[in-house]
Formats: structure tokens, sequence, C-alpha cells
């Protein structure tokens, strides 16, 4: 069961239940896909004949009337993209076929099957060691929900698996799994940690073990890089893994899916979470499986474009609560009459409560979308600038002038930072238009100001590339900003007194892959940032982590920051504002970064409002005492979840105010924000 609260309060401490239900109770066995329940009513469906799951047996059981023998290894290795497989294939085939066996078992009754089930648990148990290589934790992650499936199927209706076998089985779990699996892979591609917590959840049900259950249940929710559920699937519904290729997309949905069925089996609602943000997910990526062109941070890929089998038991899922999802449905249609065990292994009893009609899950319209786009309307007199011509002597030539500079559609390799003019119109058009600087040149910012009272700027309608080369891997994660091992930045505006630089805006701006700061203004009176996507900027280079951000502000006044994407900062927050006066954040997305969402120090009269703060590695909004402390913050009207630390969080702030915000599934206990007159001072 998932809560959202709306607090009104100016408190030291807000103290309210947990946004999941109490992870304390025993237990139901069987409980890993299904209840006890579950299964019986599936039995009696398709011993009555019911369609489609007495047809869904019948091809079920087909495939384990074939002959299988069972192999096993003691140390298994499996390496990228299956080379080498010493044993890989061996324990997949074996973990499927031991749930084959085990459903049939129970639904027929005939002991062969059950017995087969208990002889690929029993052969295994005892011989296997070790899995190792590069996919080692996949491959486990894979298999583990598996094989506690048919345990726990085996073990609870009597099918004659010796104590023994189970003990065995149990050690296997806990010498060989669960060592593998417990610090989990978040900084893989995200459909590695969908699979891990679907096993460890699976493996807590069978082992009886509560804390093992519950720091998967917060993995799901709050883990770091790609590990969680709000790390892979964006409030658009776009995943991770949708610039990569739809077959490891689908995956790694089926995965957080299987995770959400084990929990839901116990009580605890994973499908719920996030206004149904994995039922958004699955929409999103069955919509363009299924031909449609939602919009994409990047280049959706068009690679794999097969349906996978593994919506039944989503479509299943929400369509028992009420609400609908058509492109899942569309797909699960699509699949189900080739499909087998997922078609019953989706159905769950009637609960016998009254049904209720949900709603269709959307995609947030908060900073969505933002970034450059499409074309701008340019004025006629407008200075164009071919890839290949110097953008530098156009911005020259035009200073003061108010005149538009635009870089046409494509790749502008810039010899050496541009340096900015003032009153001049820097426009490219839209995301086709993109400036890279050099690696040649040796510097380090893309953009900085031509001149210490630099004013009447511009820039709009154009990316920044940060990264070294525009040229993008078939698996981004491979190449991102962290991994790169360079130091480049974005724009960086920075004078000597405060003031010096006035009137800056920048509009539909793409800033992307910065090691350095996104964006960086220092000094500045009057900054509008409107509709601007700043992403993947902020790592470990000098001056450090958590120094580096999508966006930093420093003695800045006059602060419009709007509707703009703030996310995915390796290692910074999405937004910091240091020493700053007189702003306000307003309807953006801020999620998903490395420390903070939002970030004020010593900074006064800033209003954070109406934004979408979510899945930030510590708390979403942050009002940190360094010396004096900040003043006149205001907080309100945020949908703030899914954080790792508070929602909201401040220290020694005068005049502070946080009201109307909708807090969800921050941290992992009731606390979910925390307003202290306290002069503490964050260390690490």
């Amino acid at each position: 069961m998932i809560r959202i609260y709306v607090i009104f309060s100016i408190s030291f401490v807000v103290v309210f239940l947990s946004p999941v239900r109490t992870l304390s109770q025993a237990f139901i066995h069987p409980g890993v896909d299904q209840s006890a329940k579950d299964l019986a009513y599936v039995k009696a469906q398709v011993l009555k004949g019911v369609q489609p799951y007495k047809e869904a047996f019948d091809r079920l059981k087909a495939a384990t009337d074939t002959p299988f023998t069972v192999v096993a290894h003691a140390h298994v290795l499996r390496g990228p993209y299956g080379k080498p497989n010493i044993g890989g294939n061996d324990l997949s085939k074996c973990a499927a076929m031991a749930y084959n066996y085990a459903l049939v078992w129970y639904i027929t009754g005939d002991k062969q099957y059950g017995s087969k089930a208990i002889e690929i648990l029993d052969t295994w148990s005892p011989v296997l060691w070790h899995l190792d290589y590069n996919d080692a934790k996949l491959l486990a992650a894979w298999t583990g929900h598996a094989l506690c499936n048919a345990a726990e199927i085996l073990r609870y209706n009597n099918a004659g698996w010796s104590k023994e076998g189970i003990g065995r089985f149990t050690a296997m779990l806990m010498d060989v799994y669960c060592p593998l699996l417990r610090y989990y892979y978040p900084q893989a591609n995200g459909n590695w940690d969908g699979a891990i917590i679907h096993s460890i959840l699976a493996m807590a049900i069978f082992t009886d073990n509560r804390p093992m259950f519950n720091n998967a249940i917060d993995h799901y929710l709050h883990a770091p890089v790609n590990g969680s559920l709000f790390k892979y699937i964006y409030p658009s519904g776009q995943c991770q893994e949708s610039t990569r290729d739809q077959g490891h997309v689908q995956l790694g949905l089926g995965e957080f899916a299987g995770a959400a069925q084990v929990a839901f089996t116990q009580g605890v609602d994973l499908f719920a979470v996030g206004d149904n943000r994995l039922g958004l997910g699955y929409e999103y990526t069955a919509q363009f499986v299924l031909g449609g062109k939602p919009h994409c941070y990047g280049v959706i890929s068009e690679r794999v474009k097969e349906l996978r089998d593994d919506y039944e038991a989503v479509y299943r899922h929400y369509a028992a609560q009420g609400i609908e999802l058509p492109y899942t449905k569309q797909a699960a249609d699509n699949i189900r009459p080739k499909a087998s065990r997922s078609v019953l292994t989706a159905l769950r009893a009637p609960n016998g409560k009254p049904f209720v009609k949900g709603k269709t899950p959307v995609a947030s319209s908060i900073g969505y979308v933002a970034g450059a786009t499409d074309r701008p309307a340019i004025p006629a007199d407008a200075v164009m600038v071919e890839p290949g011509q110097s953008v530098q002597q156009a911005l020259d030539a035009a200073a003061g002038s108010k005149r538009w500079v635009v870089a046409k559609a494509g790749e502008h390799k810039l010899p050496s930072t541009l340096k900015m003019p003032s009153g001049v119109v820097l426009s490219g058009e839209g995301l086709a238009t993109v400036l890279i600087l050099d690696p040649a040149s040796g510097a380090r910012e893309t953009i900085v100001n031509g001149a210490d009272d630099m004013q009447e700027v511009t820039i709009r309608d154009l990316v920044i590339e940060g990264a070294p080369t525009t040229n993008v891997p078939t698996d981004p994660n491979s190449a991102r900003s962290y991994r790169g091992g360079y130091n480049r930045g974005g724009i960086l505006f920075r004078t000597t007194k405060e003031g010096l630089i006035r009137n800056i805006r920048l509009e539909n701006v793409t800033v992307r892959n910065s090691t350095y700061n996104g964006v960086f203004i220092n000094g500045a009176s009057g900054v509008s940032i409107v509709r601007c996507d700043l992403s993947e900027n902020g790592v470990s280079v000098p001056p450090g982590q958590k120094l580096l951000h999508n966006l930093l502000l420093s003695h800045c006044s006059g602060i419009t920051v709007q509707d703009c994407r703030l996310s995915t900062s390796p290692l910074g927050a999405g937004v910091a504002l240091e020493a700053c006066a007189n702003g306000s954040v307003k309807q953006c997305e801020i999620a998903r970064n490395g420390y903070y969402g939002v970030l004020i120090s010593e900074s006064k009269g800033i209003a954070v409002e109406q934004n979408l703060i979510e899945a930030n590695d510590r708390s979403g909004v942050m009002v940190e005492f360094l010396y004096k402390g900040s003043s006149g913050i205001s907080v309100r009207n945020n949908l703030v979840q899914y954080n790792a630390g508070y929602g909201v969080e401040s220290y020694a702030a005068t005049g502070i105010t946080s009201s109307s915000n909708k807090y969800a599934g921050n941290g992992n206990n009731e606390v979910q924000e925390k307003i202290s007159p306290q002069k503490y001072i964050v260390m690490e």
C-alpha cells in the first residue's frame, strides 16, 4: 500500500507514516509469483477448460513433456553477450524448467513432474559453487527467482521434497546466490538491478529473511545510478535504456514488473508507486514497439523492436485495479497465443472487492518537454552560420546589435571556447544544431563571457555537447560522463562583482555530458533559464564531486529557473544556488541526480515551487548551513517523492516556509521532512 501526504507546516521535524506498509509481518507461503489462493484459482480455471488458461497450460505441458537432461556445474561462467558460456545455458534452462515442472505438477497432480522439478533443484544445490565472469550477477538474477518459485510450490504443497534437499537448496541460495547479488550493480544498465531485486525478493521469501526483503524494496525505490524504478523509468515513461534497444528495455521492465509481482503477493504494492510509474513505462515502450512515436530525450532506438513475453502480468494486474493500459493490452494480446507459463502465473484469485475504475497513467507535464526541440522562428536579418564556418566571427560582428547569430543544423566543432559579447542572441535550429568544443583545443568550457560586464545575452534552441564526441555507442550507458576521463564544461559566465553581468537568458538549450558544471553563472543579475534540459553534468573532476552540478548559480540575483529538466547529474545536484538572492525555481523536473535535487546555501528570497523533485540520491531539497545560513526560503506545492533522503531538509534557515508539498516514499523511515534550527554543517 502506497500513501501520499500533503504537508502544511513550518516545523522542526515532521513525522508521519511510511509510504510503504510496515514490512514486518510474517511471509505467506507459497508466496513468490503467486499465493496458495492464486495457484488454486489457476488450477481450477485450467481444469474447467477456461481460456486462455487451458491453452496456455497445454503449451506448457507440451514443453515439459519433451526429454530434458539435468546438467549441473560447479563453476558457471558467462561473459558479455554469452562469450564465454560455460554452464550458463544449462543453469538458465534448468531454472526455467524447474518452474515449469513444478507448475505442471501442481495443476495435474502427476508426480513425475514434481519429481523432475525436485531432481533439478537437488542436482544443482550440492554442485554449484560459483558464478563468474562479466554476466555472473545477471545470470544469477535471471535464474534465482525462477528457482525460488519452483521451490516454494514444491515445498509448501507436499511434493515429496526431502528436508535435506530443502536444506541444500537454501544453502545454495545463501552461500552462492546471496553473496553475489547482495550488493546489486546499479552502475550497469538498469535491467541488471531490476533482475537482482526480483531474485533477492524471491530468495528472501523462501528463506524467511525479512531484512533481505526490506532491503530489496528499499533498493527498488531509492537505488543510485540506474538501480531503482525511478532511475529506470522517467516521468514521461521513457526508460533508461530506450536509446539502447527495445529488447533490453523490455527485459528491464519485465524484471521490475517481476519484482513488483513478488512484492504484491506479500502485500506490498510497488505497481502503484509514482502514480503507477511502472505502467507508464510499459505504455511508453509498447506504444513505440507497436509503431508509435513518443518523445524521447536522445534518439530512441529502433534496434530489437520485437515484442517480448513480458506484458501479461502487468496488463492483468492493472486491469484488476481498474486501470487501462491500451498499448500494454495490445502487446499482451499479440503475445498470448504463443505464451504459456506467463499466462498462468499472471492470474490472481479474485479479491472480492468492488471493482473501481482507475486512471490510465500519463506522462508528467512538469518541465516536459524541455531543451532544444524544433527550429525556432528566426528573424529575417539573422546571421546564418553553416557548420565549419566561424561562430565566433559572426558573434563579434553582431555584438551590441541585438541581432541573432544562428548556427544552422549540423555539428559545429569549435576550435576554441566561444566568447560571448554583449547584446547578441546565439541561436541554433533546434535539436539538430550541436555545438561541441574540439578536444584538441585543450580548453574546458564551450562558452564563456567575453567581458566582465557582459549584458543582454540570449542563448537558445541548440545543443551543447560536453562529451569529446557526438558519436553515441549502441549502449549509451558505457559512455556516460562519469566514465569518460575528460574535463569539459558547458556554459561558464563569471565576473568579479555582483551584478556586473546583467540580463542573461537561456531558452530551449540542451547542455549534456559535461564533467564540469553544465551551466555555471556567477555574479549576474537578471538570470532567466527557461525550458532548458541540463542533464548528465557534474562529475568528479577538480574541484571535485558534490561541487559540480547541472546548474550552478553563485552570487546571482533576479533569478528565474522555469520549465526546465535538471536531471541525472552523476555526482552533483540538479540545481545549486550559492549566495543568491531573489529568485525562483518553478515547474521543473529535478530528478535522478547523484546528490541533492535542489541545493540552497547562504541565500535569501528563494522560492521553490510546483516542481517534480524525485529519485535524487540525497534529499529532494536541501537548505544547508555554512556560516550565516539562508533566509526567506519558500518550498511549496512541489511533488517530492522517492528521494533517498528527506523530502525537504533544512538547517538554521530563518523565515523558511514549507507548505502544501506532496511527499511520497522519501527515505525509508517515517520522517519525510526535517526543518531544524541547528547550525549543522554537512561533512563527509
